[in-house]
């Protein structure tokens, strides 16, 4: 079970994944020992599952976002999730309740190249039916602000130490 030191262990490490024990030891307050143990045993109870790549969005380079809504054969859930999961454009696959079973945002540089991912989508054996939306634009999305603003962070202390 996790408790709040799990949780705000996992928030510095949603953070900053790079960031050392001794670095969130302190920002916590707490023994360096105890985030070494409990990031140890979150790895190894399937808490913590791995860690990953945010790259920063160059402005000029615009991509097209879409969200799909699919609903699948239930018998058909395993090979339907391997199949989405080879698709570098799908960013999020949510399983929901309700008329659809799964829901996908997906992003590339063009509406063709998503065009394209659609109907490979769509020919997935198991795949009964799709439901795909364009977005115009991201009014509210906090995870975005979030890793703009530690990048920004990370940028201001590489070009005080003279490394940018």
């Amino acid at each position: 079970m996790r408790d709040s030191l799990d949780r705000r262990i996992i928030r510095e490490l949603q953070k900053n994944a790079r960031a050392s024990t001794s670095t969130i030891a302190q920002s916590i307050g707490v023994a360096r020992s105890t985030v070494h143990e409990r990031i140890a045993r979150m790895e190894k109870d399937g808490t913590i599952a791995g860690y990953s790549v945010v790259l920063s969005r160059n402005p000029g380079e615009e991509t097209v976002q879409i969200l799909m809504l699919l609903e699948i054969r239930q018998q058909d859930t395993r090979k339907i999730l391997q199949r989405l999961n080879a698709y570098p454009e799908i960013q999020v696959c949510f399983s929901i309740n309700g008329e659809f079973d799964l829901f996908v945002t997906a992003e590339a540089p063009r509406i063709e190249d998503l065009d394209v991912l659609v109907d490979e989508i769509g020919e997935i054996p198991g795949i009964v039916r799709t439901n795909t939306f364009v977005v115009f634009g991201r009014k509210i999305d906090r995870r975005s602000d979030e890793t703009a603003e530690r990048i920004f962070r990370q940028m201001q202390a590489l070009s005080a130490t003279g490394d940018a």
